[in-house]
């Protein structure tokens, strides 16, 4: 009996240890599972959602991922209008430190292949001294490429819907696929992703384009910042506004329904943003608060600090640092961008700097630094307006009626202040007293501290970039271009190592190359190159090189 109870102790033993052993095996599946990140990406909006205290904005979806993340409130993007900004984001670089600070300077919107790329010689445009330019492509330093590369050397799958917009063609190494219908859906199967979903539902030209869609809010319910004048127009176009925003969140609530029904979402990470602030007068374009300040929001797929809201100061730039860092990837030091999480977490910024130059047709000249509370402004261009004209932005029912309203007198107190004829040298704000910017403070004794602070501050900030906002476009454009012709990327040369495998290079520095095996030679998607490749004796290889800025080069074959 005795050994009949022992024999039952040892099996049930053995038994738990198994349970044990496979739950651990479990786990440890689970944690080895490579984490995916999906960007989701809105317009021109800043941080009015529900969750920053907007009661009127009904946005449950975000709210609901600002209530399982971590909520930032100093977050700003370093251009008050897009394609600048989103430079900044891919290339984690301030535009103004490399040329790519005016707006914009061509059709890059959406990814094009190097043979349905143009460039119009004359778009109207004249530059501060006088020049007319041509629509061109920035190009950066050999070593700034898109971070994107750096995921897809890492085996991470790219995609993007749809929408780049970065001051130069997207390179077609930068993305394993752009395009309007591309998901996260299609990364192929074990491969871990990195997916961008781009919303244009509360773009500025929504305001317009949206306006025979039923309005979800109503305008005598809207907050209007005390910069407008309270009439008709300008209540229905922020009605228009919230309506677009409530629009963009039922989007995003059927995104995360999508994640959550394939399983994905809890070994994914969702960052939220906007790529600069909001869509209105004063607010697109400009350089302080209105115009830079964007919601942030990172949920994690164990919810990790869920609730918790993060003052740190935070600049778009850091996207992709901290893409990287959560990735356990170390981001480049070239970058000026830096990680706000993961491994690589850098220490917090104490200032968030923001330029203006060329918007459109129109050209000015504004540097701002902000700390939380604080924005200080420097108008390089004092003898101009505020708010000059372009043609855009006046499509805006409400802004092109307050322009009208103010050439005829009739605008009064704050909702004057912004058509100011000429501005002054400098502003200071105290958005703890002053949120919406209306009071200058430049010449209050009791701030002058502060303000000394905040103007060394951007004086040192703009020695250290050398800020290319005090040379004219035009020479810009040369030094991009010489005798302004688009410089060529040199073919790929193929050669084979000494372990038979095939290395691919191109004599263009910095150039990124990409290649097409077999059956995928003469579509448009194209593997990163970034070690050498071993192929079968029977199969062919095409390759293809691009350096930023830079017309592409030949397609070229063993």
């Amino acid at each position: 009996m005795l050994n009949y109870i022992i024999k039952m102790l040892k099996t049930y033993i053995y038994f738990c240890i198994f349970l044990i052993m496979i739950s651990c095996s479990n786990h440890s599946e689970k944690i080895k599972k490579p984490l995916n990140v999906v960007w989701i990406s809105c317009e021109d909006m800043g941080p009015i959602l529900g969750s920053y205290g907007n009661q009127i904005i009904k946005t449950p979806n975000l709210d609901k991922l600002a209530s399982e993340g971590v909520r930032y409130t100093n977050a700003y993007s370093t251009v008050g209008v897009c394609a600048p900004s989103r430079f900044s984001i891919i290339t984690g670089m301030y535009s103004a430190r490399l040329g790519a600070n005016n707006m914009r300077t061509g059709d890059y919107h959406n990814y094009k292949t190097p043979e349905e790329v143009s460039h119009k010689k004359n778009i109207g445009v004249i530059d501060k001294a006088g020049f007319n330019i041509p629509e061109y492509e920035v190009v950066p330093p050999p070593h700034v490429k898109p971070f994107t590369e750096i995921l897809r050397k890492e085996g991470y799958y790219c995609a993007n819907n749809f929408k780049c917009d970065y001051q130069f063609n997207a390179p077609f190494t930068a993305w394993d696929e752009v395009s309007s219908t591309v998901s996260f859906r299609d990364a192929p199967n074990g491969m871990p992703f990195f997916y961008v979903w781009n919303t244009l539902l509360t773009h500025e030209s929504r305001i317009w384009e949206r306006s025979n869609k039923p309005l979800t809010v109503s305008p005598q319910d809207v907050i209007i910042p005390s910069y407008f004048a309270d009439i008709p127009e300008v209540r229905k176009d922020i009605a228009r506004k919230y309506s677009n925003i409530e629009a963009m969140d039922r989007k995003v609530g059927e995104l995360m329904d999508q994640l959550e029904s394939d399983g994905v979402l809890e070994n994914t990470i969702i960052m939220f943003w906007s790529d600069h602030g909001g869509n209105l007068l004063r607010q697109k374009r400009a350089v302080g608060n209105s115009g830079l300040n964007v919601p942030l929001i990172i949920r994690y797929p164990d919810k990790k600090n869920a609730g918790k809201v993060d003052d740190r100061i935070v600049s778009l730039m850091d996207l992709g640092p901290t893409v990287l860092s959560l990735l356990n990837i170390k981001p480049p030091n070239h970058y000026d961008g830096k990680a706000i999480a993961g491994r690589y977490e850098q220490e917090p910024r104490k200032y968030a700097f923001g330029t203006a130059d060329r918007f459109d047709e129109s050209t000015d000249m504004q540097r701002s630094v902000l700390d939380g509370r604080y924005v200080y402004i420097k108008n390089f261009m004092p003898e101009l307006p505020l708010i000059y004209r372009n043609k855009y932005r006046e499509r805006i029912p409400m802004n092109s009626k307050l322009i009208e309203m103010d050439s005829k007198g009739k605008l009064q107190g704050d909702a004057a202040y912004i058509f100011m004829k000429t501005k002054p040298v400098e502003e200071f704000y105290d958005l703890k007293f002053d949120p919406y910017e209306v009071d200058n403070l430049i010449d209050n004794p009791s701030y002058s501290s502060k303000i000394d602070q905040l103007r060394s501050e951007l004086k040192r900030w703009q020695k250290e970039i050398d800020d290319k906002g005090f040379i004219p476009e035009n020479e810009i454009v040369k030094s991009f271009w010489p005798n302004m012709i688009q410089p060529v990327t040199e073919n790929v040369i193929f050669s084979i190592n000494n372990q038979g495998k095939f290395e691919l290079n191109s004599a263009t520095d910095g150039a990124s190359i990409g290649f097409q095996i077999d059956d995928k030679i003469g579509t448009e998607n194209w593997d990163l190159y970034h070690k050498p490749i071993e192929l079968n004796k029977d199969q062919k290889i095409a390759a293809r090189a691009i350096r930023i800025g830079y017309k592409a080069s030949e397609i070229t074959s063993n």
